[in-house]
């Protein structure tokens, strides 16, 4: 098939398995509409959350895209307020996470190319 077509909200939310269930979905469709080389995640932080925890690439360069809410990013040592349509690139070793506001979940796009055990995980600390 040259196609594949599949609602976000069918792919198993992946939080709950790296324990981030209390602040967050995420889903990774990348099986499910058969990608061989994009990457793509849908995230719904939960209103007055941050996301269970950072991460950042290697080699792999991301692009968000927020769909709806309000909330933060932080990017390394910097925070930037995000809002519906905001687009931000980031670069590969830039560590990133985001927080939603209290007003309600903040939801979000991400795209970048496919590398296989590219991520770093960053579970402490990083918003102090």
């Amino acid at each position: 098939m040259d196609y594949t077509i599949k609602n976000l909200h069918e792919v198993e939310d992946q939080a709950p398995k790296f324990g981030a269930g209390e602040t967050q979905e995420a889903r990774f469709p990348r099986e499910d509409l058969n990608s061989e080389t994009v990457g793509l995640a849908f995230h719904r932080v939960k209103a007055g959350k941050r996301q269970g925890f950072a991460h950042r690439h290697q080699d792999a360069e991301e692009i968000y895209v927020i769909l709806a809410g309000t909330g933060r990013i932080k990017l390394d040592d910097e925070v930037k307020e995000v809002g519906p349509l905001d687009a931000i690139r980031v670069a590969p070793k830039v560590a990133r996470a985001f927080e939603a506001d209290s007003g309600g979940n903040l939801e979000l796009l991400a795209f970048g190319p496919r590398h296989a055990g590219d991520g770093e995980l960053i579970h402490e600390g990083f918003w102090d």
